[in-house]
């Protein structure tokens, strides 16, 4: 690879839409549509209303696709919800976002999803028992080693793997409708009880946990064919195949276990399977867990790696990741960064596996955060760069952007709340304290050089 290839490229539009879908639908449906409906059901108490918060999830979704489709078309760029935040609040607010990200959030999602893999795997084959950790790091490697290849590579296996991924989905939704109804999942039992507001909030939760990664989308709307418009349709469509699936899924679920049956399921697609098929239900259902788990991966380092890309763009220290491979369509520099961070969160949980655990899961409310800045730069973009062309704005402005806001800092306090009830939120202080030392490191550094280009600029004209 030439040192022109490298760095003279740009993101060029190769995806085509259907590409993009796959992607998405890819990072969103993951693990989590597995656990989810169990809890989600125990909360609520009512198959109705499980049902509802289902339906509600979606909807959320839909608003914020609204927003981030109006940010998109109006600035359409690699970095997506980081270069939304570099142009609201300037590129310090958006570094320390980039950090996160880049440190623990993505490439933290990366490493569990591969103890996912590893697992499920081990699960299937119980011949690799105990080999999960080994699994999972190579998982990480080969896939990083598949992206780096080239968007046209990355972007068929994802086609494949989401075609794979959603079929699991459908097969799980026939099992329960094709399985003998339980006789207390009776249809007198919907909406017979009403959950009270804080029980339906803390459902909405995990509902919306289980939605979350729509927003990716925003990393390739310079990458997507079809002009300033066409990341729209990529958000509506990816969010209907995934509410069609998650909707289907669920009902399926409570017809074929029960309300009861699915509140007191650990793992409710096994259950339903194996009703319907016997043991050989289990192990598809494994199968369909790390297919998923594959899907996710994949998916997020497509992403991923492009917040890389666009951070190092803007900040001189950070330089070694801005190449972008011309003919291969992708950032490689910032892949091999991503996955080598990956990598060693791989390596830290195998050794502390809770503690792993821990430091991801509780980053979430700096991620929930951040994306509520990103909801509110929808207001103050309008309000201080009204002359950018708009190809879309969102409808029923401003209850829209409000809905899509409240959503995002309800679910950021609750992250909050929960982690403080583990004693956790060191972490994401941790994780943000850290970044902000390297963020005073990385602006030292751009003064010192543009110092030193100023001085250079000076000494030619004497």
């Amino acid at each position: 690879m030439t040192s022109a290839q490298r760095d003279t490229g740009a993101p060029q539009p190769l995806l085509r839409r259907r590409d993009a879908i796959a992607i998405i639908v890819g990072i969103v449906i993951g693990a989590g549509i597995f656990k989810t409906p169990s809890m989600v059901a125990g909360v609520t108490q009512d198959a109705g209303w499980a049902v509802v918060a289902w339906l509600g999830g979606a909807l959320v979704s839909l608003a914020g696709a609204l927003c981030y489709a109006e940010l998109a078309a109006a600035y359409p760029h690699a970095g997506g919800d980081y270069h939304f935040l570099t142009r609201a609040y300037g590129r310090d607010a958006s570094f320390l976002y980039a950090w996160a990200r880049a440190m623990v959030i993505n490439t933290g999602a990366i490493a569990l999803l591969a103890f996912v893999f590893g697992d499920y795997v081990a699960s299937v084959l119980p011949s690799v028992k105990g080999a999960a950790s080994a699994w999972a790091a190579g998982i990480v490697a080969v896939l990083t080693i598949v992206n780096i290849a080239g968007l046209r590579v990355s972007a068929g296996t994802q086609n494949l793997l989401t075609i794979v991924e959603v079929g699991g989905l459908v097969v799980i939704a026939v099992a329960g409708f094709a399985a003998a109804a339980p006789a207390q999942s009776a249809p007198a039992a919907v909406f017979a009880t009403t959950p009270a507001p804080g029980l339906f909030g803390l459902a909405m939760v995990f509902v919306l946990l289980t939605y979350g990664g729509w927003n990716e989308a925003a990393y390739l709307s310079a990458e997507v064919r079809g002009g300033r418009r066409a990341i729209l349709s990529v958000l509506l469509i990816s969010i209907a195949i995934i509410a069609l699936a998650y909707l289907a899924v669920n009902v399926a679920l409570l017809r074929g276990l029960g309300l009861a049956g699915l509140a007191a399921s650990k793992a409710p697609g096994v259950d339903v399977m194996v009703k319907t098929v016997g043991t050989l239900g289990s192990q598809l259902v494994a199968l369909f867990v790390a297919i998923s788990a594959l899907t996710s991966i994949n998916a997020t380092m497509i992403v991923g790696a492009r917040t890389n890309y666009a951070t190092a763009r803007d900040w001189p220290a950070l330089r070694f990741m801005s190449g972008w491979h011309a003919r291969r369509g992708t950032p490689v520099d910032a892949l091999v960064v991503q996955g080598v961070i990956a990598l060693a969160l791989v390596g830290f949980g195998a050794l502390q596996h809770d503690g792993f655990e821990s430091m991801v899961e509780f980053t979430a409310p700096v991620f929930w955060t951040f994306l509520l800045l990103v909801g509110l730069s929808v207001f103050l973009l309008r309000a201080r760069d009204g002359r950018t062309e708009r190809p879309f704005r969102v409808p029923l402005y401003p209850f829209t952007p409000i809905v899509f806001c409240a959503a995002c800092a309800w679910l950021a306090w609750s992250s909050i709340a929960y982690a403080a009830s583990r004693n956790a939120v060191h972490v994401s202080l941790l994780v943000m304290v850290v970044g902000v030392v390297a963020w005073l490191m990385t602006r030292r550094h751009a003064r010192r050089r543009a110092g030193a280009l100023d001085q250079g600029r000076r000494g030619g004209t004497v």
